[in-house]
């Protein structure tokens, strides 16, 4: 079998998984568990599906670093719960899925798969970094477009895309991003940072859209060659100039932010890539029955046996 590492955006997973499978599905004392099954299942297809050898599910351990909202103080703000002044922030998780992530990660113990995170930082960097390192090619699976800048054609880096839904899976390559955008993978990081994003409170250059900012892309190269075509008072409209302007102190700060980070200090990579081994099938059956994760288990331990 060739080599493969599959890199899990779990939350993304998860909380997919949270809203996709009706609250009914409960344990014995009423917990809710249908993020849980539902995650299982996911896992479950992904494996028989893409055949991985290798597989981490990659976990926020913060996210929302302060290092980002240093930067861009509105990044993912619109997420906080209000809480005092002095408290940290803590992200708005709806408590049925709250209670469900510590039965997560003790799921995915029992099925010996990997979990990886990095203190002040996101998964998203987690997965950038795992993904820069690996001698593998490379399947990340996630339903965030924000990760569509670590695709990379040459080293077999894609993304298995689930916005659409765990039955139409898309597989992103450079060729996608390209029909999808009108630019290549290499440029999304800065065709979002142009763009903006309303849900990670990323408000963009005003006035500079999607089609815009791949022109722009297309004629420049990058975001550090169309802000010195706009300063040279070349290559593209007075009103474009204009808009790059006044977003300047944003353009200053905000291709950090957006950028995945790469070079995470992690442990050495192949002692955090180990082989899919059989699961803990006694202790996983044992965790599904205290649980009611009845089938969905059992499927898990059947793609990872």
């Amino acid at each position: 079998m060739t080599s493969r590492l599959m890199l899990l955006d779990t939350a993304s997973l998860y909380f997919r998984a949270f809203h996709g499978v009706p609250d009914t599905v409960r344990a014995a004392d009423g917990t809710p568990v249908n993020a849980v099954r539902g995650l299982l299942d996911m896992i479950a297809k992904l494996v028989t599906m893409y055949q991985p050898t290798h597989l981490v599910a990659c976990w926020d351990d913060d996210w929302r670093p302060q290092w980002r909202v240093d930067l861009i103080p509105s990044y993912k703000a619109h997420r906080v719960v209000e809480a005092r002044e002095t408290a940290p922030d803590v992200e708005e998780i709806p408590d049925p899925l709250e209670t469900q992530i510590p039965l997560i990660r003790e799921a995915l113990a029992t099925l010996r798969l990997a979990v990886v995170g990095a203190a002040h930082y996101e998964a998203d960097d987690v997965i950038g970094t795992l993904a820069e390192r690996s001698p593998h090619p490379v399947d990340i699976v996630t339903g965030d477009r924000d990760l569509f800048q670590l695709v990379d054609d040459e080293r077999d880096v894609r993304i298995v895309y689930t916005a659409r839904g765990m039955s139409n899976l898309e597989i992103v390559t450079d060729a996608v991003v390209l029909a999808k955008y009108g630019v290549h993978a290499a440029q999304y990081a800065d065709f979002a940072t142009m763009r903006g994003d309303a849900s990670d409170g990323l408000p963009g250059v005003k006035g500079v859209g999607e089609k815009t900012a791949a022109t722009l892309l297309v004629a420049h190269g990058d975001l550090a060659g169309i802000r010195a075509a706009a300063a040279a008072g070349e290559g593209m409209s007075a009103g474009v100039r204009a808009k790059l302007a006044a977003a300047a102190d944003y353009l200053d700060v905000a291709p950090r932010v957006v950028a995945v980070a790469r070079d995470l200090d992690l442990e050495p990579l192949e002692a955090r890539l180990p082989q899919l081994a059989d699961p803990d099938v006694a202790a996983a059956r044992s965790f599904a029955e205290r649980w009611n994760l009845g089938s969905s288990m059992e499927r898990a331990i059947a793609a990872l046996s």
